[in-house]
């Protein structure tokens, strides 16, 4: 019931600008009720009047006085009512795929745009694969049941509440009659769409897992041919598959199973109903044709009593699914976006020191990851921070972009808390080149303009000039123009990350992060990018993140972390001096080069 109702906010929200249409949408399906309910009634009289031309006709006295115009015109009547009709659903129908296709196309953009205002956080919690499941399966299921269920809805509650009238102006005992069984259709329904609604979320859940298996798969499937292990990916598959399979199964059968018991029940009470109207044909006051005409007319509307609750319940399915689409969907929604003071602060650049003040910080409440850390770094300096995987060292870049704020402490930039800048102005001044970077698709020169998509060609070939790129791209055919993607491109692991410090050089950010930047690349091609790193700190306040340790020999202080406590900072001699954990490192890794 919850889901329910949190789903009608969900659609009154996006449905909200179409009133107009829904308004005439509205009266179009009044007008098909109109015509559905009452065409059952000329049927009657149309029996009627059969009967009537058939006595007089057999009777010679009165033959002369048969006449088929009455029962014409009817049966014309009739006929019109139908094309009215079927009219009014084909407009109706029109407008609501209208409806359709605009409103889950702006759900989609709205779910697009909160993504990029949303924490950091939600992304390291939940697979690409189940975030891609909201856009693709969730968002589809929303508008095939928008596409397809919205136009029954309209039509059923309608033709019902029609119905219903009808029959107790033409005779209010049968009408009774025919609405008994309704409590048990009811009760039936209930418990059946319980049960298919369990069963169809935990099978979207499902889906959205079995998602994130599959793209972490084919994300490494290079090192799964490297390594032999296919046939482990396909055991590892399995179990997400067979959940799958048995949710999505439990949920075909629930909602399977309530078609067939309500046209069980709909066929009972319409057998119900014509015994009811032969005996009251029989042994009331009606004249032959009155009472047959009667049976006739109720046994049309018993059947199509039915048929609102059989056809909402063979939509059940689809509208299960469309329910649990905005669940996900709005799970989204709810989801906090980033603290952006709105009467922020502007950075202008760092203008004497920045200070990390008694840091602490924990991912997940109760299990901290820093316990008081404080480094101090003046402007221009460059900072190395090293330790072991886990010691917490890329958590304090997340920390300085703002990626995640602190449970206690402060990062300030002159004095200023980090939290009291506004969030563009903070992330214009602080760069950041990721260990893993990422190509888009376009040209190269959209990649490395990515930061800034107003500079000119001179700017972008200056950028990539000091990242030690540009020989390479101007080698190929079409050079700048040359089109790229994260998997399909030109450039090897180490050309890609060259792209990533030319991008960065472009925006001139005045605080530079470079966390893991040399990692898994070849000498040659660690020279080039450690060139490019010293050409794209000069000047500015950095951080560096390195397992390298020879990458940063010439860092200004090195801080060695281990299990989210500073233990050993200074210079790479200062350290060495000391002969402690950092020496030991720097004397293993020595060994090895």
């Amino acid at each position: 019931m919850k889901d329910l109702k949190n789903a009608g906010k969900f659609y009154a929200h996006y449905l909200k600008p179409y009133w107009i249409e829904f308004l005439i949408t509205t009266i179009l399906v009044g007008i098909s009720t109109w015509a559905i309910v009452v065409a059952p009634t000329y049927m009657g009289r149309a029996i009627e009047e059969l009967a009537t031309y058939v006595q007089q006709w057999m009777n010679p006295a009165t033959r002369a006085q048969a006449t088929f115009t009455a029962f014409n015109h009817t049966l014309a009547i009739f006929v019109l009512l139908y094309i009215i009709d079927a009219t009014s659903i084909l407009i109706s129908s029109l407008l609501l795929s209208k409806i359709s296709g605009y409103s889950t196309g702006t759900m989609r953009v709205g779910l697009f745009r909160k993504m990029q205002r949303m924490k950091v956080n939600y992304f390291d919690s939940h697979s690409d694969g189940d975030i891609l499941s909201r856009f693709t399966s969730d968002l589809d299921n929303i508008f095939n049941a928008m596409n397809q269920a919205l136009i029954e809805i309209f039509l059923s509650g309608a033709q019902f509440i029609g119905i219903i009238w009808m029959m107790f102006t033409q005779n209010a005992t049968l009408a009774w009659i025919t609405m008994a069984s309704t409590p048990v259709a009811i009760g039936l329904s209930a418990f059946v769409m319980h049960q298919a609604s369990v069963s169809v979320d935990r099978q979207q859940d499902d889906i959205g897992r079995l998602n994130g298996y599959i793209n972490e798969q084919i994300t490494g499937q290079k090192m799964l041919i490297t390594n032999g292990l296919q046939q482990e990916s396909v055991a590892g598959f399995q179990p997400y598959n067979a959940a799958v399979r048995k949710s999505n199964l439990r949920g075909q059968i629930w909602s399977g199973i309530l078609n067939p018991l309500l046209m069980g029940l709909s066929l009972l009470n319409t057998a119900i109903v014509i015994f009811a109207g032969s005996w009251l044909a029989l042994n009331g006051s009606l004249s032959q044709g009155a009472a047959l005409a009667l049976v006739v007319v109720f046994v049309n509307y018993a059947q199509q009593y039915y048929q609102p609750i059989v056809q909402l319940t063979s939509l059940f399915n689809m509208i299960q699914l469309a329910i649990t689409g905005a669940r996900r969907i709005t799970e989204v929604r709810e989801q906090p976006d980033e603290v952006d003071p709105p009467e922020g602060k502007t950075l202008d650049g760092l203008k004497h020191e920045l200070l990390i003040d008694n840091v602490h910080f924990s991912y997940i409440p109760g299990k901290e990851i820093l316990h008081g850390v404080t480094i101090k770094v003046d402007k221009g300096e460059m900072v190395a921070l090293v330790g072991p995987t886990g010691s917490g060292k890329t958590t304090v870049m997340n920390l300085l972009n703002r990626f995640y704020d602190v449970d206690s402490g402060a990062i300030t930039f002159d004095g200023v808390d980090v939290r009291e800048f506004k969030l563009a102005s903070l992330r214009q001044n602080v760069g950041i080149v990721l260990q893993d970077p990422q190509l888009f698709s376009g040209t190269i020169r959209d990649n490395i303009r990515f930061g800034d998509p107003d500079a000119d060609q001179a700017r972008v070939e200056a950028a990539a000039k000091q990242a030690n790129i540009h020989d390479f791209i101007v080698s190929l055919p079409e050079g700048y123009d040359t089109f790229v993607s994260d998997e399909q491109s030109v450039f090897s692991a180490g050309q890609k990350q060259l792209m990533s410090i030319a991008r960065t050089i472009l925006t001139n950010p005045r605080l530079l992060i470079l966390d893991e930047a040399t990692s898994n690349v070849d000498t040659v091609t660690e020279a080039k990018i450690q060139a490019a790193m010293d050409n794209v700190i000069q000047g500015r306040t950095s951080f560096v993140i390195a397992h390298r340790l020879k990458t940063i020999l010439n860092a200004d202080k090195i801080v060695v972390l281990r299990d989210g406590n500073i233990i050993e900072e200074g210079s790479h001699e200062q350290l060495l001096a000391q002969n402690g954990f950092y020496a030991e490192l720097y004397h293993n890794q020595m060994v090895f080069e």
